[in-house]
């Protein structure tokens, strides 16, 4: 592996983290005319019918990929864009599904019964206060039903990293493909029975060119080049090395969200993302930081 990172694939893992946070800018684009879980159960369609001819099975148990698939699908996704249908704004929503770190550290020690360490404690606190001037500072865009989904969806991503590990899958990209099968169905029926058959038939007839581009974005720029690229970087360079880089996707997603639809910065929003940020940087840099202290 090498430490050093060449300035191509620095480059090649900024377009990842550019496209998972202006991904949440997509989204909404495509809420503007189909329904939120409708709109989930197309993403997951696209991201399997074609990769499945090209993709083998990974070999993990049918119970475990639509474990996977339907903590995704339905909790992740599913949560995330009727959150985003109305009830929070793109920035805030790329910022808040970040603690995920923190639920899947704290699902993972109480699966291992490893410790929490002192550090992480602070990280927690840190991006607690975070969320916190969130919910302080609700408003139009941003509420606190829009704020319970996200976080409940950053759960259902937590459990879902469980369900990976526990699986151990050698193909990551696979993995997400087959279990996107499992997603569908729930995904499909949801719709039909809360958003209705009329606002799902309404939903494909108003969608016009741009829609259908942001479902594929979802689907295949997302999904599919996301996770090619980035598990093509970790095979070649320490995660330490790559996982750092993951903390450019709120600051991509608050960006996009500011320029492309107008969402406004306020103070505290720059602070509540200064605040989860430095959590999440934190957790993921301090064990780096002290190694190369007491090296010295």
């Amino acid at each position: 592996m090498q430490r050093a990172l060449p300035f191509r694939h620095f480059l090649l893992a900024l377009a990842v983290v550019a496209v998972w946070g202006s991904n949440f800018v997509v989204i909404k684009f495509a809420l503007a005319h189909l329904p939120p879980l409708l709109f989930a159960a197309l993403r997951f369609t696209l991201a399997w019918i074609p990769a499945l001819f090209l993709l083998p099975r990974p070999a993990v148990r049918w119970q475990n990929l639509a474990a996977y698939g339907v903590l995704i699908g339905v909790g992740q996704f599913g949560l995330l864009y009727v959150a985003m249908n109305g009830f929070i704004s793109p920035g805030i929503a790329s910022l808040v599904i970040q603690v995920q770190v923190f639920f899947t550290i704290g699902l993972s020690m109480r699966v291992s019964g490893e410790r929490v360490r002192p550090f992480q404690y602070v990280a927690l606190v840190l991006a607690s206060c975070g969320i916190a001037v969130i919910l302080l500072h609700t408003d139009g865009t941003t509420t606190p039903l829009g704020l319970l989904l996200v976080v409940l969806a950053a759960l259902a991503w937590a459990l879902a990293n469980i369900a990976a590990k526990r699986g151990a899958p050698d193909n990551m990209l696979a993995y997400v493909v087959w279990a996107s099968a499992f997603a569908i169905v729930p995904l499909f029926a949801l719709s039909l029975a809360i958003e209705g058959a009329d606002a799902a038939l309404a939903g494909v007839r108003g969608a016009d060119l741009s829609t259908w581009a942001a479902v594929a974005w979802q689907s295949w720029a997302n999904t599919l080049f996301g996770y090619v690229a980035w598990g093509w970087l970790l095979a070649r360079h320490p995660a330490a090395t790559i996982t750092p880089l993951a903390l450019l996707v709120p600051v991509f997603g608050i960006g996009a969200s500011a320029l492309l639809l107008g969402e406004s910065l306020p103070a505290w929003k720059l602070l509540a993302a200064s605040l989860v940020l430095g959590g999440l940087a934190l957790n993921l840099l301090w064990p780096r930081l002290r190694t190369a202290l007491a090296g010295r």
